[in-house]
């Protein structure tokens, strides 16, 4: 991020800048790290389990079950009324189907939250398991230049046309 002197060209400022003092040994980083996840912990053991997921489940499916139950009557008495007070009735029918609608999303979106909090948390917890251990190497590497390799793709080229 650019910094106010340099984005409007103005003269730099004599004050330092607090974070470019702060220059942390491994070791001091390590304990910071340490601190941090100690305070986590601490605040992870004083809030509370979440409870009753499942009880949420089942008013939504408790409100989803009236409002369809709404919409049913609703569109029998529209079905038995005279046609200019009908209207009404089948839109009132419709919102309560609307209704049920919102309370099924609501449930399923509740779960794929869950889940997609879940995964995340599966993420870190792997990123934290691997970020102790060594990466493992997979093979050797070597830097060639542009003149290297076409001397090297040069030569096994004349290799292999005196073979053949």
């Amino acid at each position: 991020m650019k910094k106010l002197e340099e984005l409007f060209d103005l003269p730099r400022s004599n004050e330092s800048d607090p974070e470019e003092d702060l220059v942390y040994t491994p070791e001091q980083t390590q304990s910071i790290m340490t601190e941090i996840d100690d305070t986590i912990d601490k605040i992870d053991a004083a809030l509370p389990g979440v409870r009753d997921l499942s009880s949420s489940d089942s008013e939504m499916d408790e409100l989803a079950d009236l409002a369809k139950g709404s919409y049913k009557d609703l569109i029998d008495l529209g079905m038995n009324v005279d046609s200019r007070f009908a209207a009404e009735i089948f839109s009132v029918a419709a919102t309560m189907l609307g209704h049920a609608l919102t309370a099924k999303q609501a449930k399923l979106s509740k779960k794929l939250k869950m889940i997609d909090l879940q995964l995340k948390k599966a993420n870190l917890d792997a990123k934290l398991l691997d970020s102790d251990k060594q990466p493992a190497q997979q093979g050797q590497g070597h830097v060639l230049d542009r003149n290297e390799l076409l001397d090297r793709l040069l030569g096994d080229r004349k290799t292999n046309a005196k073979k053949g």
